[in-house]
């Protein structure tokens, strides 16, 4: 219709079919243009966000929501207040991780940029997954004037560290409860998980997760291909990634990767103490859920929303906890760190408005 619409316009102002010819291909070119943004906003929040919309309704879709109430009434809050702590110390530490990444390139960012960098990019994953890398680096290009490509350089270094880390706690955690990670793995868990979630449901949950994990990485990959094009990009990048094996105190970037990861757990240890049905689990119990709702996040919905869940409550049954008190541990849960973490969002936003 667009295009008929121009060409009747212009035939109609007298137009000779150059002229004519121009204005249709404008109107295709910004037609094509409108298009492609749909499409990337369809599937950097759309999908995302219906991906773990319909994990949660398959879940929860015979949960009892009242036990939700009921659980809050008898939740130890001081427990969970320091399981906040801990969510905002792992923040913090990050953030300064990151200010010595960017040393050894000469740049030396406001240690509380980059503390907030990391607040608004955790927020922003949970509106458009995975971008929060990219959030980060425009906060200190902004602020501190540290450009793009060797900063989002020294997030690749980063990633690569965080994969290192709990590939190690995963191995630990599946020799510390190897009965209970191959019983999971075997589909041989107690009555309730079976009658929770038959093993057609698994296989198609997993199956959606990592169709999910694919389109992730194809989107990633491509986006790579574009970058590789310009070469000073790239070769800031590059400096970016190896700035780690130039750096002079890498002793305090493996302290602080430590801390990071000890802060990830007792967030998530520090909560099994709220409910009394969860209180009595041991250490690797709580270390093998902790690996496999790390591992869960992978999937591209909004903070793991839907994959987590899953993970949480299929190995909480194996552990004897009834689907129900699992059902409730998982949403209450993530769904608070959830909220901190948008509030975190908000409060660095507001912070850097100071910083002009």
């Amino acid at each position: 219709m667009l295009v008929l619409f121009c060409i009747i316009f212009a035939i109609a102002d007298g137009c000779n079919y150059k002229q004519t010819t121009a204005k249709v291909n404008k109107t295709l070119n910004f037609g094509s243009k409108l298009v492609k943004k749909i499409l990337n906003i369809i599937i950097k929040t759309v999908i995302p966000l219906l991906l773990g919309a319909v994990i949660l309704y398959w879940i929860y879709r015979n949960f009892d929501f009242t036990s939700i109430a009921k659980a809050l009434d008898t939740m130890n809050m001081w427990w969970f207040w320091a399981s906040c702590v801990f969510v905002v110390l792992s923040h913090v530490l990050r953030g300064w991780r990151w200010k010595l990444a960017l040393a050894p390139m000469g740049y030396n960012p406001n240690a509380s940029n980059c503390v907030y960098s990391v607040y608004i990019a955790y927020a922003a994953n949970l509106v458009v997954p995975r971008i929060g890398e990219v959030s980060r680096c425009v906060v200190l290009e902004r602020y501190d004037k540290v450009p793009f490509a060797p900063s989002l350089g020294t997030l690749v270094s980063e990633r690569l560290i965080d994969s290192l880390v709990v590939l190690l706690m995963t191995l630990t955690a599946i020799t510390l409860q190897w009965n209970v990670f191959t019983e999971f793995l075997m589909e041989t868990g107690t009555v309730d998980t079976a009658n929770a979630f038959s093993s057609v449901e698994r296989i198609a949950v997993m199956a959606v997760s990592a169709l999910a994990v694919i389109i992730a990485l194809y989107l990633i990959l491509r986006k790579m291909s574009l970058w590789k094009k310009i070469k000073s990009f790239i070769s800031r990048f590059w400096e970016g990634l190896t700035s780690l094996l130039r750096m002079k105190r890498a002793w305090l970037y493996v302290l602080e990767t430590i801390g990071i990861w000890f802060c990830y757990f007792m967030q998530f240890y520090l909560c099994f103490f709220c409910f009394s049905f969860s209180s009595e689990l041991s250490f690797p119990a709580a270390l093998l859920l902790f690996v496999a709702g790390s591992i869960a996040v992978v999937v591209p919905t909004p903070n793991g929303a839907g994959p987590w869940h899953f993970a949480i409550i299929s190995i909480m049954m194996l552990y004897g906890v009834s689907s129900t008190d699992a059902g409730v541990f998982a949403l209450i849960v993530h769904t608070s760190q959830t909220l901190l973490v948008a509030l975190l969002g908000i409060f660095g936003l507001i912070m850097l408005q100071f910083k002009r």
